[in-house]
């Protein structure tokens, strides 16, 4: 009989030791170790292999020798999903779809499954049968060849999906699956590592998409080993705040298409709802103009999307001014009011600022610096700003504005939401054909320039 093999792992990070560690040198984190059997036999199942009895061998071949085939994409009734995927399903591939509890990931999968015409299978190890059934009552989506399995034994799986042989596998989730070959608890590292080793040679081998949902960590990182995320072919994030409606399907990896796509849906009590226009949900109607409300044209991946900034400047009662930031990097902003304070002669150290992005929205995109900036000079002088202008410009530290990329594209969402106005970078108006947009374009070389402008 062959030694039991052990070996301890980070429960944060899936980090891998030899040997016990009070601290993990890759997250950092004190006492997360646990001891797990990573190897009790010594010839290792393939479970796939050995239910289909399929023996493939596998031998080189040249380059040249090798047949360009068309990728094969199955093309779903979700717009959004179909973008965030680069045009739709493949075919053979394995899709990851990670999130934080309650936020959607189960109801978007069995939504745009249930719209599929195809023999679906729905793997469920969380949810029981009635639970699946109501939810599907709800989203009020009616499919004959829809399959329910509520079962975590990969073996099991298996065997059933070699019956059904469905055109399309949801795994819900890859934590709580539990592979013969691993004596381990489910949600493990080397269970999560070995069950989804094993249905990635499922969809290689049969040319069967599978979607994956995976747990997140309190640090909103994707739970589980590293290694996780390198075996699958698309990571998608879904996101959003649990206050708001929205949610936003990012991709964070993909083979098969840009990693610079997203979608954005609308959480109702019929499903998700696709949201084609966001920049009409983003931007607030008000009826009356109020001072620190500015509108940035910024990009969101590949598009393009008019967001609301808000600002609120005060005096600083306490000695130490605060810098309190929602949905923007509080860094970021402190680096903003140092250029103003310095190039600008604005005295904001002894102010209170706050930021917020609205629509609970997280943006990352430095061609909203200019729309923030704006809004906290209108906020500063309690002045209002035109409800028929956007900004779409990168401050530098030396208060230049610098320009930004896919400018044409700012330019036309702001020219179809009926703004009159648009200021950007001096470099990028050299390449814009004027004649082509109705909106006016103005450019705007320094933070000053830009006060004299305005105010």
């Amino acid at each position: 009989m062959s030694k039991v093999k052990t070996a301890f792992f980070c429960s944060n990070c899936g980090y891998e030791s030899a040997k016990w560690l009070g601290k993990c040198p890759s997250c950092n984190v004190w006492n997360t170790f646990i001891e797990e059997v990573v190897e009790r036999n010594s010839k290792e199942k393939n479970l796939w292999k050995d239910i289909s009895g399929e023996r493939q061998t596998s031998k080189a071949k040249l380059l040249d020798a090798i047949e360009n085939v068309k990728e094969e994409r199955i093309v779903t009734i979700d717009a959004e999903l179909n973008r965030t995927l680069g045009g739709g399903i493949v075919s053979g591939s394995i899709i990851l779809l990670a999130g934080e509890p309650g936020i959607g990931k189960s109801t978007l999968l069995l939504q745009d499954a249930l719209q599929l015409n195809d023999t679906i299978l729905y793997i469920s190890g969380e949810e029981s049968e009635q639970q699946i059934k109501m939810r599907a009552n709800r989203l009020n989506i009616r499919n004959e060849n829809f399959y329910i399995l509520t079962e975590t034994s990969l073996s099991v799986i298996f065997t059933e999906i070699k019956k059904l042989q469905p055109s399309l596998v949801i795994v819900d989730s890859i934590q709580t699956l539990q592979s013969e070959n691993i004596d381990a608890t489910p949600g493990s590292v080397p269970q999560v590592r070995e069950c989804a080793a094993s249905l990635q040679r499922f969809a290689k081998e049969t040319y069967t998409p599978v979607f994956i949902i995976g747990h997140i960590t309190k640090d909103g990182n994707i739970a589980g080993p590293k290694i996780l995320e390198h075996m699958v072919d698309t990571v998608l994030q879904f996101e959003g705040d649990q206050h708001y409606s929205y949610r936003i399907l990012r991709t964070l990896k993909n083979r098969f298409g840009s990693t610079s796509e997203l979608g954005i849906y609308e959480m109702t009590s019929d499903g998700m709802r696709m949201v084609n226009n966001p920049s009409e949900i983003l931007i607030h109607q008000k009826e009356e103009v109020l001072s620190g409300s500015a509108i940035a044209a910024g990009m969101e991946g590949l598009r393009p999307l008019l967001i609301e900034t808000q600002a609120l400047v005060t005096q600083s009662v306490y000695g130490t001014p605060q810098r309190t930031t929602s949905g923007l990097d509080t860094r970021r902003l402190q680096l903003l009011l140092a250029v103003l304070e310095k190039r600008g002669g604005f005295h904001f150290g002894v102010k209170d600022v706050f930021v917020n992005i609205a629509g609970g929205l997280r943006i990352d995109d430095p061609s909203t610096d200019l729309a923030i900036i704006c809004a906290l000079l209108s906020s500063y002088d309690d002045s209002p700003l035109s409800p028929n202008i956007c900004f779409a410009g990168e401050v530098g530290l030396n208060g230049e504005i610098r320009a930004v990329n896919r400018v044409e594209q700012r330019i036309a969402e702001a020219e179809k939401l009926g703004f009159e106005k648009i200021f950007i970078a001096p470099f990028n108006k050299k390449a814009l054909n004027k004649t082509k947009y109705n909106i006016e374009v103005i450019d705007v070389g320094k933070v000053d320039e830009l006060y004299r402008l305005l105010f």
